[in-house]
């Protein structure tokens, strides 16, 4: 895994690559982020941990910024529970629809939006280490 990880993403010990990574990186140009974000995170993800969701997410709630926040708590690093995959996908198309002005379903069954309720977070709520 190392191996490909610093053949497609970096070499962590070199520091130009260190360099070009954390200029890469959104979080340290969150300042630059002004459109409304979407983050969407499962709770078990091998590859993106939820802290670091949880750093842009603070990142953007502390500089002002719109930011909405969902968690599947069993989830992983994409979503196979069918009832979670539907959350998200409505969740998707309401914000979709609000930042560009687009149509959405208008009513979803009360199981899905139950679960959409369950997974989204209170962007107040979320710290950092």
């Amino acid at each position: 895994f190392k191996k490909i990880f610093k053949v497609r993403v970096g070499d962590l010990e070199d520091p130009e690559d260190r360099i070009r990574l954390r200029r890469q990186s959104p979080l340290f140009a969150a300042q630059q982020i002004k459109a409304p974000l979407l983050v969407i995170q499962g709770a078990n993800d091998p590859r993106v941990k939820q802290v670091e969701s949880d750093q842009i997410v603070v990142a953007l709630r502390d500089l002002g910024r719109q930011v909405k926040y969902l968690v599947a708590p069993d989830e992983g690093h994409g979503f196979r529970q069918e009832t979670n995959r539907l959350a998200v996908t409505a969740a998707i198309e309401e914000f979709l629809a609000r930042q560009l002005g687009g149509r959405q379903q208008e009513s979803i069954s009360p199981e899905i939006k139950a679960r959409l309720e369950a997974l989204t977070v209170d962007v107040d709520s979320v710290s950092t280490p």
